[in-house]
């Protein structure tokens, strides 16, 4: 056994770790100038290297502001990539939060739990599933995808020796991390660090009806994943007819239709669902970032088709679905499910668009504005990066997609048409980051949804 007089004794060693790097108790830092200069530095030090973080330290938030330990302000038009669909500290979600933390927050899954049923038929009632499943992330929803995919196959054909095993994905698309959901991710540099990754993954062209079709007809495929709208991928929308092809070929060929809403589900497109926008049911749907207001939590929506083919033991985690993250995603929701707020998402969304054509449309770099409700892209010639650092700068915070040349704008959906006012401004004074050429050419316009209307009466597209 090991002693204090030990040569090598890790708890002598942890603690004098903690010792030697001037531990604080939280809450400790004071405000001051050099709090964020230490606190990047410290990143820099103790976590591993996996993110290129913007130069800002955000230390607290309300609604859609944000702020440093130094106390700048700045406009969130990031959401977290898309998750804090009710803002910052929405006093709604932290009751909900506050109560469940002092009743109960952790039982794992070997148990039954109120909040974890209650938000499973909350999510049923609101969609097309009839099962719901828990997860802790997006990815994690989609590695269960690819698992009950699996399973549905091999149990609706048990004579089969080779039942259908291989995927579809598509140009842009992005549904994590891991290892089954990089595989099914387009971007090469996400996946060939860690390759071999999961084999059997064919990718087609976003949006190519006949080359999607005759594959899928081969019936050696167990599902098709794809996103309504692609978010990391550039904001890409698939049209009705696209996503109508492919649920009539799955159902032919037996094949499972996947829809990733991960991103663009849960009122981001001024629907509750991205697909309600084109009339295409999928048999499984993923999500994830808004549902739990901030918290981890993902979700696999299924139908009871599908459910049949899963027992128990087929899949699992320890703390997904636990009583406090459920408690949080019943009271978002709540509040993202009433009609009111939808045609609220729906109606700025516009606005903010037209607002971006009109001030951004006579900078030649600016080349299509495209989404819907409060997720948009604006595709440029050049690299987004100047004028997100540009923007930084001036207080507003956005992210870039695609190849790096889109600004993807995705503010909290309670954002007000003033705040995007706000933003806009800002976005046209940082345009000269971009090295402004004189020629204007007319900005390309996004049409792809001409054929939906809002809850508000308003065209879903500009």
């Amino acid at each position: 056994m090991n002693s204090l007089n030990s040569p090598i004794n890790p708890a002598w060693c942890r603690v004098n770790a903690c010792a030697n790097v001037g531990v604080q108790k939280p809450g400790s830092l004071k405000v001051g100038v050099n709090v964020s200069k230490e606190v990047m530095e410290a990143e820099g030090r103790f976590l591993v290297g996996t993110y290129a973080r913007a130069p800002v330290v955000l230390s607290n938030g309300k609604a859609c502001k944000l702020y440093d330990p130094e106390g700048r302000e700045y406009l969130d038009l990031s959401s977290g990539i898309a998750v804090n669909a009710l803002g910052h500290g929405d006093p709604d979600w932290l009751r909900a939060l506050t109560l469940q933390a002092t009743t109960l927050t952790h039982v794992s899954n070997v148990y039954y739990s109120i909040p974890q049923v209650e938000l499973a038929k909350r999510l049923v009632a609101c969609s097309f599933a009839d099962r719901v499943f828990f997860s802790n992330s997006g990815t994690e929803a989609n590695e269960a995808a690819i698992k009950f995919a699996r399973k549905f196959q091999r149990f609706s054909h048990p004579d089969e020796k080779q039942p259908a095993t291989q995927f579809i994905s598509f140009t842009n698309s992005f549904h994590g991390r891991t290892m089954g959901a990089v595989a099914l991710t387009s971007k090469e540099h996400y996946r060939s660090p860690f390759e071999p990754v999961m084999p059997g993954v064919t990718f087609l062209e976003y949006g190519n009806i006949q080359a999607a079709t005759e594959l899928i007809q081969r019936g050696n495929t167990a599902a098709v994943f794809v996103e309504p709208i692609q978010g990391e991928g550039g904001i890409y929308s698939a049209t009705k007819e696209f996503l109508y092809s492919l649920r009539r070929a799955c159902d032919d060929s037996g094949c499972l239709l996947v829809f990733d809403e991960v991103q663009c589900g849960l009122g981001r497109t001024g629907y509750l669902w991205a697909h309600e926008a084109y009339g295409v049911v999928p048999d499984i749907m993923t999500l994830a970032k808004p549902l739990a207001g901030g918290l981890p939590i993902g979700a696999v929506l299924v139908t009871e088709r599908v459910a049949t083919a899963i027992s128990y033991g087929d899949h699992g985690s320890t703390f997904a679905g636990g009583p406090l993250v459920c408690n949080a995603a019943l009271a978002v929701l709540d509040k993202i499910s009433r009609p009111g707020f939808l045609a609220s998402v729906s109606k700025k969304g516009l606005y903010f668009k037209e607002l971006l054509i009109k001030k951004l449309g006579g900078n030649s770099h600016v080349k299509e504005v495209r989404g819907l409700g409060l997720i948009i892209g604006v595709e440029l010639d050049v690299s987004a990066s100047p004028l997100v650092n540009a923007c930084l700068s001036s207080g507003l915070l956005i992210l870039t997609a695609g190849k790096g040349n889109v600004l993807r704008l995705v503010p909290p959906l309670i954002i007000t048409e003033q705040e995007l006012e706000h933003a806009a401004k800002v976005l046209l004074e940082c345009l000269p980051a971009l090295d402004k050429a004189p020629s204007q050419p007319s900005l390309k316009l996004n049409h792809e949804f001409n054929h939906i209307r809002d809850s508000a009466g308003n065209s879903g597209s500009v």
